[in-house]
């Protein structure tokens, strides 16, 4: 869904592109502008030496005309700082036939001092990559300038119609790099307002420049670097952003910023969209047949729309926001997230169910309660539970300020089962689409018990060290989403290659046989994976002693440094791990010494371990449970201490010597 414009993924597909043609060799040239030298010439600050790349300037005027359509004017320049920051060099101006580059000019100044200036057919047309799934008419005018190195200095500038239907626009003035001078511009016509709301930054009141003319500055806001932060947040979900809204009297859809006049714009967008047709009511009948209960009836109508209509994206213009007809969605049975949402509510009204979309990012944290806006990525379905109607199954359930429950659902996750919603929206935000009682809202945290992984196995250890056996493990939730690709669209050569890569993270060339899976694509079963094991040297001798570890596979280890935390700590998900391992030790043998049992409860997560041995067999068991899918910086020293006892845990080691 193009809620949120190509990101920074832009700066790889384009370094590629670049790669990939002849370009013309440039000569120096004089012409570099003022403002270019201004910014190029202002002392730096002192940056940590991994800093890449510095925008030293950076400056928009976006101009609304009387008829409600925006010019945006952009001026850029960006300083090379060490060879990893070549990536920011590349001038890029996104657009589509709704939008146009009116014009566009791009300077560099080499490390040497040497001046550069582009000629407009200098100046790249780009199209990025499709993946097989996706279909757009996004495009972008970009530029590989000389001068790219540490030290070197690019710069451009451009002007850009902007879409007509828009009565929003987002000021990103923070990224993964420091931004220096930097200002936002907004230019209205008589008779027009607007509000700002802010994102991750405390609200800032913008100069009054006369004649209907507001700016905002925003100077050396330092980077969002995450790059090297273990379990960290989606580095958007900080990024500090502004949001202006606005409306006049040549607006054919206003704003007024807030949720509920979002909701209001996209519900005009979509409703008609929504609409049913005798081919969905023919088909929702056949699915729904001698079906009465409310949730066996949304089941079988989301897993039809989740399974059986294929993802894939067409989007020209408008069509980046405004989902397909329904009826065309059926028909062609293929669509993107907000088809198969739209598809996803015409079949359940089909049966008498009510439902909404709800606007979501894929990314935790991205959509903001403080900020109204457009903003986001994804959308996905919110589906109305009758009043009174209680049932166990019902998980991902939250309720409206109209006293409304709805179960959320996404149809384009095609492995979480139905009643369930992925880590990545969970604690999030979405934009419920319910016209004027449209809302945001906040998605659920699930249930540990609904995303589990549970390993058992009975094995016979040799005196030699080797150690034989099987395992069944079986998933659920999130936790199985790999495992049922792997054993649906994967064949047997690659599901192999993969459990063999999993199984040498905890042996020495170990041999894997008589690979099983089960219930790969029955979501609400568990994803059951079976095999045999043998792994020579799983046990140490030393002297008359052998040493063996008691955890034999699976590990749960905490990526955790010891690095002052700056950011909030993403746990991803909340799920539960079951180990349960017999090992039969050899003849002759016995426990001289087990490890102890271990037992904490941190309140985000709890970890319990115990080694026993009851005639000739050890047995090991340890049950993890995460309770949270987030934690606040303060919180760090007590992840650390959890990921050393697990770590400790994993290693332990039995002794065994001879009777």
């Amino acid at each position: 869904m193009q809620l949120l414009a190509y990101a920074r993924s832009v700066r790889f597909w384009v370094a590629g592109f670049f790669l990939s043609i002849a370009v013309v060799p440039l000569h120096a040239a004089t012409g570099v502008p003022d403002w270019v030298r201004t910014a190029a010439h202002q002392t730096l600050p002192n940056f940590p030496e991994t800093t890449k790349a510095v925008v030293l300037l950076d400056e928009t005027t976006y101009t609304i005309a009387p008829n409600g359509t925006a010019i945006e004017h952009v001026r850029h320049v960006v300083k090379i700082l060490r060879p990893q920051g070549r990536e920011y060099g590349y001038p890029s101006v996104w657009f589509d036939k709704d939008s146009k580059v009116l014009s566009m000019h791009v300077w560099s100044i080499d490390p040497a001092g040497h001046e550069y200036a582009l000629k407009d057919n200098e100046i790249q047309e780009f199209s990025p990559p499709g993946d097989g799934e996706l279909y757009s008419d996004d495009k972008a005018k970009v530029a590989d300038p000389p001068g790219r190195d540490p030290g070197g200095i690019v710069a451009f500038e451009y002007e850009e119609r902007e879409r007509p239907y828009l009565a929003e626009t987002n000021w990103f003035f923070q990224e993964d790099i420091p931004r220096l001078t930097q200002s936002f511009t907004l230019v209205l016509p008589p008779g027009y307002t607007y509000t700002t709301t802010w994102a991750h930054h405390p609200q800032t009141v913008g100069i009054d420049l006369e004649n209907h003319r507001y700016r905002w500055d925003m100077n050396n806001e330092p980077a969002i670097d995450l790059e090297h932060v273990p379990m960290r947040p989606a580095s958007r979900s900080l990024e500090a952003r502004m949001t202006i809204h606005y409306a006049g009297p040549g607006m054919a859809v206003p704003q007024d910023g807030t949720w509920q006049g979002i909701g209001e714009w996209y519900y005009g967008l979509s409703h008609d969209r929504l609409t049913t047709t005798p081919e969905i009511a023919a088909k929702t009948a056949e699915l729904t047949q001698g079906k009465t209960d409310f949730y066996d009836k949304a089941e079988v109508i989301g897993e039809f729309v989740q399974q059986k209509i294929r993802y894939f994206v067409i989007e020209m213009g408008v069509g980046g926001y405004q989902p397909h007809a329904a009826g065309d969605i059926f028909r062609g049975r293929y669509g993107d997230c907000k088809d198969k949402a739209a598809l996803l509510s015409a079949m359940l009204s089909s049966a008498g169910i009510h439902s909404a979309m709800l606007m979501v990012d894929t990314d935790r944290g991205v959509v903001d309660p403080d900020d109204p806006s457009i903003v986001g990525d994804h959308m996905i379905g919110a589906i109305e539970i009758p009043q009174g109607y209680e049932s166990p199954k019902l998980h991902s359930v939250v309720t409206a300020k109209t006293g409304k429950r709805y179960l959320i659902f996404d149809p384009t996750w095609d492995k979480t089962p139905f009643g369930q919603l992925e880590n990545n929206l969970q604690g999030s935000y979405g934009v419920l689409i319910e016209g004027t009682n449209s809302q945001v809202l906040q998605l659920p945290v699930l249930d540990p018990k609904l995303n589990t992984i549970r390993r058992s196995a009975s094995f016979q250890l040799d005196a030699d060290g080797t150690l034989k056996g099987t395992v069944t493990e079986k998933r659920f939730g999130d936790l199985a989403e790999y495992e049922r690709y792997l054993f649906t669209h994967e064949d047997a050569k690659k599901q192999q290659e993969y459990m063999d890569r999993v199984v040498a993270e905890d042996f020495t060339a170990p041999s894997l046989t008589g690979l099983k899976g089960e219930n790969a694509d029955m979501l609400n079963k568990d994803m059951t994976t079976s095999y045999v094991i043998s792994a020579s040297h799983f046990a140490s001798a030393s002297g008359p002693l052998l040493m063996v570890r008691p955890r034999v596979l699976g590990t749960l280890a905490i990526p955790v440094d010891h690095e002052k935390r700056k950011v909030d700590i993403d746990l991803r998900q909340t799920m539960q791990a079951n180990d349960d391992f017999d090992i039969e030790l050899p003849p002759g043998y016995t426990v001289d010494e087990l490890p102890d049992p271990v037992k904490v409860d941190f309140g985000f997560a709890s970890y319990e371990s115990s080694t026993e041995f009851h005639g000739q067999t050890l047995h090991y068991r340890r049950i993890y449970t995460q309770r949270e899918i987030s934690l606040p910086v303060e919180k760090y020293p007590e992840l650390r201490k959890l990921a050393g006892i697990i770590g400790a845990d994993e290693q332990s080691l039995v002794v065994l010597k001879r009777k």
